[in-house]
């Protein structure tokens, strides 16, 4: 049911950056924090999926709260002329570097125990074959 959302999020949000005007340089740094802001949050939802405690409540606000936290990050950085964003992009990236890590191993451990399954079980076949020629 996640994947469903997530790739039909994905194909709207392709539609909707392909179909709509360039975003003009005064908000692209506001775009691109809120951008990663929400890819975190998404990443950190598969991982909570991925270990069967995810809470859409805990999801929707971290999505909205992340994304609202690090552009009034980047309003304070340009009232002050400070790069304070760059602070919150490098938090949100190791972050989703780590859930990506754990994303990545889960799947490489899934699928290492379905080559592992399925060698066992041509193993079994084998033997019960030889069984039976004996």
């Amino acid at each position: 049911m996640v994947y469903i959302a997530i790739i039909i999020g994905c194909v709207l949000g392709a539609v909707v950056g392909f179909n709509s005007p360039i975003v003009s340089y005064t908000y692209s740094n506001y775009l691109a924090i809120a951008i990663i802001a929400a890819l975190d949050s998404v990443f950190g939802g598969v991982v909570a999926t991925i270990k069967k405690n995810f809470d859409l409540k805990i999801f929707l606000t971290g999505f909205f709260g992340n994304a609202i936290l690090s552009i009034l990050l980047t309003i304070l950085g340009e009232k002050l002329n400070v790069d304070i964003y760059l602070a919150a992009i490098i938090v949100f990236v190791g972050r989703m570097f780590t859930n990506l890590a754990i994303i990545r191993r889960y799947y490489l451990e899934k699928w290492s125990n379905m080559v592992e399954n399925r060698r066992k079980k041509k193993q079994e076949q084998k033997e019960v074959k030889e069984e039976a020629k004996d």
